[in-house]
């Protein structure tokens, strides 16, 4: 596909376009459960434990638990099954993947100084995949009220309507060369009219008049009942690379930060069809309408953290997560096909591919900072009890430039609300063999938790200690409820889409 690049001006653009609606910002807002098996085994809840790589992201200060130096490696098999209810009728759908989750390394500094109070001070250096992208939504269903037609007239007829001039080819003008002038002047809006309007979707109104009336309606056929499919195809990822230095004093106090580096990959193809039974002489009969959307980005963080003993067997540990200040770039491809029949027989199909990347200017987004505490009591060599809380104020997501998109900021403020997390671990210890199992709970980020819901999730594993080295193995479940609006304009109707997770996570752990 040849490249064109088009800069919009960014008023004109970025509160209405696709790739930067609300889903787009949760999707690097909210967690996901990921890193070694020890520490997926006990469901995350390691912020006054420490001593495992991926405790380091409950809390910094953990890496000065390490008593030697150790390097870690994990593997992790993730199955998601998707069932999606569209008014009344149900499907599902699975993807699963391999990954290459989590890779680091710390190394333990001891102060050969007896008489100082610094004990030691190790540093560390971990990668994760904080987020797999990997997954497969297929919604299908009869809509009795509402076809796609909304969404192409939303943008015909905003701010008094487009001009039918502008969305007219001239002479020796193609799809392509109509399509990019109109995104480079008019913006993302008047594209999506001008290909409900090539597409044969919308239309003039009668009473259409180029300057007091550039009003819009629809070709497709009224009665409701329309079919309609959407699938949404995802891939790529979230990674995180963590730079840590902790440090002990005296036996009580554990001390630690982290330098985060984020960077993220992430495309998605939509495919949504409808089709049209109540009047198969006039009017639009069946379409496609294609998005494929590609972000890609960079962030940093940074983390503090602290753990006391306050006894020899109870911990109590407090940790701060810095929000994440990501720059985004976005490019984007659409295209659509539709059959339309008028009195004398179905016409010719008509397919409006521009044959264009679309490229926007880059733009950043704040995901909120985090606050945990944690509690753990360790029972001599027989195994130990963890719980970890958080609270997270999602309505502190932002999109910048502010002035840019005052409409999703606003719509942050007022839906999304703080929310608390909670996480417990517990560990028992036989011989060699270790036995785990955790439980975790988060909140939902939205005040109406039908868009979102709570997530409950359970896991277990085992790990096998050889000496110099081991080996851990966890599963870890995860199920939460939400709604899924195939656009975020006109078509506004749901579908009720319940995500089960089901991960299985290998680590081997070497002592240096």
């Amino acid at each position: 596909m040849r490249k064109i690049i088009i800069l919009f001006a960014l008023g004109l653009t970025i509160n209405t376009l696709k790739s930067q609606d609300i889903s787009d910002a949760m999707r690097y807002a909210v967690p996901n459960l990921n890193g070694t098996a020890r520490y997926n085994a006990m469901s995350g809840a390691f912020g006054a434990l420490g001593g495992d790589l991926s405790a380091l992201n409950s809390n910094p200060a953990g890496a000065a638990i390490f008593n030697n130096s150790q390097f870690t490696i994990t593997l992790n098999n993730r199955n998601l099954t998707n069932k999606s209810n569209y008014f009344g009728s149900t499907a599902s759908r699975s993807d699963s993947s391999l990954d290459l989750n989590q890779a680091g390394g710390v190394f333990v500094f001891e102060n050969q100084n007896l008489k100082s109070d610094w004990k030691k001070i190790s540093v560390g250096i971990n990668y994760e995949n904080t987020n797999n992208f990997d997954n497969s939504l297929y919604s299908a269903g009869t809509n009795p009220t509402h076809s796609v037609d909304s969404y192409f007239l939303y943008f015909a007829n905003t701010d008094g309507g487009i001009s039918e001039t502008n969305l007219q080819l001239q002479s020796g003008e193609s799809i392509t060369d109509l399509y990019n002038y109109l995104g480079s002047n008019y913006g993302f809006g008047a594209q999506q009219a001008f290909l409900g309007y090539q597409g044969y979707l919308i239309d003039p109104a009668s009473d259409y008049n180029e300057t007091t009336n550039r009003k819009y309606i629809s070709l497709v056929p009224g009665g409701g009942n329309y079919y309609q499919k959407n699938t949404v195809e995802s891939s790529g990822y979230n990674g995180k690379v963590t730079f840590n230095a902790a440090t002990q004093y005296k036996d009580k106090f554990y001390f630690g930060a982290n330098l985060n580096i984020h960077f993220t990959d992430y495309i998605q193809n939509t495919r949504f069809y409808e089709s049209n039974a109540n009047n198969l002489t006039n009017g639009i009969q069946r379409l496609q309408f294609e998005n494929d959307l590609h972000t890609f980005g960079s962030g940093f963080s940074f983390q503090l953290g602290a753990i006391a003993k306050l006894t020899k067997e109870f911990r109590v540990g407090l940790s701060y997560e810095s929000p994440t200040w990501y720059e985004l770039n976005d490019e984007l491809t659409q295209g659509i096909t539709s059959v339309s029949a008028d009195a004398l027989g179905v016409l010719p199909t008509e397919s409006i591919y521009p044959n264009t990347i679309n490229t926007y200017p880059p733009y950043q987004l704040q995901t909120p900072g985090k606050w945990n505490w944690s509690f753990a009591y360790i029972f001599g060599k027989l195994g130990l009890l963890s719980v970890d809380y958080a609270i997270k104020d999602y309505s502190n997501i932002t999109y910048k430039p502010k002035a840019d998109f005052i409409n999703s900021n606003a719509y942050f403020a007022n839906q999304l609300q703080l929310t608390s997390e909670i996480r417990i671990g517990g560990e028992y210890r036989i011989k060699a063999w270790s036995l785990r199992g955790g439980y975790r709970f988060e909140q939902s980020p939205y005040r109406n938790s039908k868009n979102m819901g709570d997530l409950t999730g359970y896991s277990t594993g085992f790990g096998y200690n050889f000496g110099a080295s081991h080996v851990d193995l966890a599963y870890s479940h995860a199920q939460r409820d939400s709604q899924q609006q195939f656009f975020s304009v006109g078509l506004t109707d749901s579908a009720k889409i319940k995500n089960n997770s089901n991960t299985i996570t290998l680590s081997f752990v070497f002592e240096l």
